[in-house]
């Protein structure tokens, strides 16, 4: 069974008992087995850590309202954790613009201060990340804009909790959590929550832009948001289709000096994989191929679900390249992984939204595309970061940058596709990518889903039918399989 090398869960005792062995427990029962762990017990009064959660628990002071985390010993650095009078934080992610130190608020010792620090921080930032702050009996959780980062919260008659794992919610007896909702803050008493809304996305009033006109700022905002997430980096990879937004961001992340490897995975055999070399011919930029055998999904699929708590087939489909991706990028060396998450739905890449174009019109589809804009964390991203995050890799996606998606979801639906049923799609990211220099062959290129372009769907179609089954029940029936380790 695979299970996650990184956890955080933060509890609150609606009966006024210790929390603590509790939080340890649960992150013992979650951790690798055959990884050596790093453990952290966080409370109001103090900051604990150890390599054993026995001695940690021993070492703990007892609390009603605590926060634990763990990891790998690669990735216990990856939390930032301040505290100050009563009060404790714990902040898990990157913070990629400059106009907010996060690190300095203004009065440290103050917790209302802090609090408006932390709305501070989703205001203004540009990055992706979870807090959790420990206050006066009070958690405060908070989540990036576009929820890039994992985070689920529930309660049940004992405990009100916060994880970035739903299978700690599980362990606890939280049968349903919930995806924190980006861009909110949230004050949880043992009443209850209180969410306040800081910065989310909206949709404006739809006026007429030329796609040109559209094309010129698009191009800064993508140029600004890749050269944040590659500051300070030697070297990145890619994850390379071949298409218009991998290619984009590789073209631009060179342009930035940094050195870009390119990363491509399928199944053997499929026409995306030719598609991808000739591509990296023209962007003179190495490409690392690893190709897979239909064996390899029937040993991957468990563990995909597994990680993505979900019994989603099309999530599962899609899980299973990027999970060959990530561990091709972890045992490479390489640290970060750029990819072009978003870019789909920001600018309309897929064939439904074409349909809904001419069949409803340009206002249903442009609110079509807000709304799978708006819940990008539940559909895509939470299931990436996850998977990522087990193989202790930095995921950055540049079209998740908050000011690129304001911009682009309130862009006439004119500006993303034809009013024609054989259009390329993405009409303003072509037309950028055009500008910049991307080579026409790559910029021409038809959009196709990964996980049909890799063959993905059709391998986990025959596994299926191989044991009698649909799709569906399989993939229910490996999720209750996993599930169960945690119930």
């Amino acid at each position: 069974m695979c299970l996650p090398m990184k956890a955080t869960i933060a509890v609150l005792s609606k009966n006024d008992d210790s929390v603590t062995e509790l939080i340890l427990n649960t992150l013992n029962s979650i951790s690798l087995k055959h990884t050596p762990s790093h453990y952290g017990l966080i409370t109001p009064k103090g900051n604990y850590s150890h390599k054993s959660p026995y001695l940690l628990e021993q070492q703990a002071a007892h609390s009603s309202i605590a926060i634990g985390y763990t990891s790998s010993p690669k990735t216990k650095n990856s939390y930032e954790i301040q505290q100050f009078n009563e009060s404790s934080l714990l902040f898990e992610g990157n913070i990629f613009s400059s106009k907010l130190n996060f690190a300095s608020p203004k009065n440290s010792k103050d917790p209302l201060g802090y609090e408006k620090s932390l709305e501070t921080t989703l205001e203004q930032s540009d990055g992706n990340y979870t807090l959790l702050l420990l206050k006066e009996n009070c958690i405060v959780a908070g989540r990036d804009p576009i929820g890039i980062n994992p985070l689920y919260f529930g309660e049940n008659r004992e405990f009100i909790a916060f994880s970035t794992n739903r299978k700690a919610l599980w362990k606890i007896g939280i049968e349903k959590p919930v995806s924190f909702p980006p861009g909110n803050l949230c004050f949880t008493y043992k009443e209850g929550f209180k969410f306040k809304k800081v910065k989310t996305l909206s949709l404006r009033e739809s006026t007429s832009v030329p796609l040109n006109d559209a094309a010129e700022p698009l191009q800064i905002l993508l140029l600004e948001a890749i050269e944040r997430r590659v500051k300070g980096l030697k070297k990145v990879a890619v994850a390379f289709s071949g298409g218009i937004d991998s290619s984009i961001i590789a073209f631009l992340a060179k342009k930035c000096g940094v050195d870009v490897h390119l990363l491509h995975v399928s199944l053997e055999n499929q026409l995306e994989t030719e598609q991808a070399i000739e591509a990296a011919k023209l962007l003179d930029l190495p490409l690392e191929i690893h190709l897979f055998k239909e064996s390899d999904v029937e040993t991957t699929l468990p563990l995909v679900i597994d990680l993505i708590e979900a019994p989603d087939p099309i999530k599962a489909s899609i899980g299973v390249p990027f999970f060959w991706l990530a561990e091709k990028s972890f045992e490479e060396g390489h640290k970060v992984l750029l990819a072009g998450q978003g870019a789909d739905e920001l600018f309309g890449g897929y064939q439904r939204y074409v349909t809904e174009y001419l069949k409803e019109g340009a206002e249903k589809t442009r609110k079509a595309m807000f709304d799978d804009v708006a819940s990008i964390h539940t559909s895509n991203l939470e299931r990436d970061l996850k998977i990522a995050g087990f193989f202790d890799l930095d995921l950055r996606l540049p079209f998740a940058s908050y000011d690129l998606a304001d911009f682009a979801v309130n862009l006439p639906v004119e500006c993303k596709i034809e009013h024609s049923l054989n259009t390329l799609r993405k009409l303003v990211l072509r037309a950028v990518a055009k500008n910049i220099g991307v080579p026409d062959s790559i910029v021409d290129k038809p959009k196709k889903a990964i996980q049909y372009s890799t063959g993905i769907s059709d391998s986990i179609k025959k596994i299926a039918k191989k044991q009698q089954k649909t799709i569906k029940d399989y993939v229910n029936e490996l999720f209750e399989a996993s599930k169960s380790n945690y119930s």
